[in-house]
């Protein structure tokens, strides 16, 4: 079955001011090990129930690179809202620039899956705005409360996406 949504995600203007996040090879040569451990804690297939992570819910999203076409696994916060359907806050702990996962899934909306509770599955997303999305990220910060602080932290749009199967 085919979802008739709109699947095009807009990319709000990068912010003129942020918190500063750390990038480079260094910070990735050591940010490495706790992420694999992590991924091969939430692609455990006898997983039965979505992980916990800092208090908050956790998951796998895989994008497809808008520049590269490779798959790239992230491991993000990923909130329940409902039977079957999901919150992801592209904040970048607040940072200036949108995160790059977020950049792909823009570019590539059809190529997104998630993995949680030992389900992998293909998901729809669709950008939620206006007060949809204000009332989503307040209840996002609810649970996740390091998000309440972010929009203080910057001036662009943080984007909320919601996924839902796509069968």
């Amino acid at each position: 079955m085919t979802d008739s949504r709109d699947m095009s995600i807009r990319i709000p203007p990068r912010g003129t001011r942020g918190a500063w996040m750390p990038s480079g090879r260094l910070f990735r040569a050591v940010t490495k090990p706790f992420f694999n451990r992590e991924l091969a804690r939430l692609e455990d297939p006898a997983a039965s129930e979505q992980k916990l992570f800092m208090g908050f819910p956790v998951g796998v999203v895989t994008t497809v690179g808008s520049r590269t076409g490779q798959e790239h696994k992230h491991v993000l916060g990923v909130f329940p809202d409902g039977q079957d359907v999901w919150l992801l806050i592209a904040s970048n702990g607040g940072a200036q620039a949108h995160p790059h996962w977020f950049i792909n899934i823009a570019k590539n909306p059809d190529k997104v899956w998630l993995q949680i509770a030992g389900r992998r599955f293909r998901v729809n997303v669709e950008s939620l705005q206006g007060k949809e999305r204000d009332d989503a990220y307040a209840r996002v910060a609810a649970v996740g409360r390091s998000y309440a602080g972010y929009p203080k932290k910057t001036d662009r749009e943080i984007p909320v996406l919601r996924l839902t199967p796509a069968e």
